[in-house]
């Protein structure tokens, strides 16, 4: 049997290939840092979401180091059987009280904890409404769900309305969006959604994992930003990016909604619960964030250079201040080209093109980091003129 099932596995490869979609995974040698070693060259780069310059920290590891010896390896099995680890209840409390919600639960991933909380909390009787370039672990869990499906233009609020017009019926309604689309840098209006999500009586849920431990005042996402952090109802997130950069996700939320969370998950019940070394890493992470603003300032200033150096030599940049930079070209094989070029002037970047992105719209996303240098910044810029002046 596998002899014709490799023939069509091939034609499938075949055909992503030759529509230039294949994603070739490049592999690098030691720590992810704003500096790094990939086929055997040093580079620099800017398409990692270690936001917050924490993916090596020397503080981190030390924590995971002493974890090791203190909690060990693994815990073996799912928390409702073997039991949980203390520091895992101090990671959710703490989590709790950083984003000012009644209490959290972790998942192995945000995917995870994405697929995890709509089958568990709406059934057919319910209504979710979904921003159209929300992340596919929200897509994927909305599929597990027996609500009825809506989709809104992205972060058109007037379609938003009419689709809770259209879910007026429905017994509960939930408007789901990411904080930060992660293609495009877009932050979501969260004060409107809110107001909506009141006129109407929906529960709002919002996936902050490319912004929380980093925007707003005090680092807790965009709810903070947008002043609405009283007003969502469900927050998810990750561990992967700013806050580490190791796994894990998390939701955090009323109380009963954890509660009946940590009874019907599946993904909470059915798998292995974070590694207790990166829970040490994440719980000194959190002290990083709560205990200095620096870091922030500096991805700020950095996110701010790139954007208005960019801006004077001619690039066309999605509008925004978040660290996320499209840099756009439109074209997909011209943004390879750039991409491929600019690694050969030593920055490491990625291009985007359909399906990815829509068609048109290919872009090579810069993403800055706290642990870059102003200088580092300037190279970055530098490489783009560069190539673009190559492939012209």
């Amino acid at each position: 049997m596998y002899a014709t099932f490799k023939d069509h596995l091939q034609a499938e490869l075949a055909g992503i290939d030759e529509a230039g979609l294949t994603k070739r995974e490049r592999g690098i040698r030691g720590p992810q840092k704003a500096q790094i070693v990939t086929g055997g060259v040093e580079v620099l780069n800017f398409c990692a979401n270690n936001y917050l310059g924490l993916a090596d920290d020397p503080r981190i590891l030390d924590a995971a180091r002493r974890a090791l010896d203190e909690w060990g390896y693994g815990l073996a099995s799912v928390r409702f059987i073997c039991g949980t680890q203390d520091q895992h209840l101090e990671l959710e409390r703490r989590l709790a009280a950083f984003l000012g919600t009644d209490d959290a639960i972790l998942y192995s991933s945000c995917f995870d904890a994405n697929g995890g909380v709509f089958e568990s909390l709406f059934s057919a009787e319910d209504a979710i409404i979904s921003d159209e370039l929300n992340h596919a672990s929200i897509i994927d869990g909305i599929r597990l769900s027996k609500a009825r499906r809506l989709r809104y233009r992205n972060r058109d609020m007037a379609d938003l309305e009419e689709q809770l017009k259209a879910a007026a019926d429905a017994r509960f309604r939930v408007i789901v969006t990411d904080g930060v689309f992660s293609m495009d840098g877009y932050i979501a209006p969260l004060r409107e959604i809110c107001e909506l999500a009141e006129r109407y009586d929906a529960l709002v849920f919002v996936d902050d994992s490319h912004a929380v431990g980093f925007v707003g005042e005090n680092g807790r996402g965009t709810p903070e930003l947008c002043g609405v952090s009283d007003r969502v109802d469900i927050y998810t997130g990750t561990f992967g990016k700013a806050l580490g950069g190791a796994s894990g996700g998390y939701v955090a939320a009323h109380r009963d909604i954890v509660a009946l969370l940590r009874q019907r998950s599946r993904p909470y019940l059915f798998s292995n619960t974070l590694a207790p070394s990166i829970v040490a890493g994440t719980l000194t992470a959190l002290d990083l964030v709560e205990g200095s603003a620096d870091l922030r300032a500096r991805l700020t200033g950095n996110a701010a250079l790139f954007r208005r150096r960019m801006t004077e030599e001619g690039f066309d940049l999605l509008p925004g201040e978040h660290p996320i930079v499209p840099v756009m070209f439109g074209d997909a094989a011209l943004t390879a080209r750039i991409a491929d070029e600019m690694q050969r002037q030593g920055v490491y970047v990625t291009a985007f093109s359909f399906p990815v992105v829509p068609r048109g719209k290919a872009r090579i996303r810069v993403q800055l980091s706290a642990a870059h240098t102003s200088e580092q910044v300037e190279r970055c810029v530098t490489a783009f003129i560069a190539a673009r002046h190559a492939v012209s």
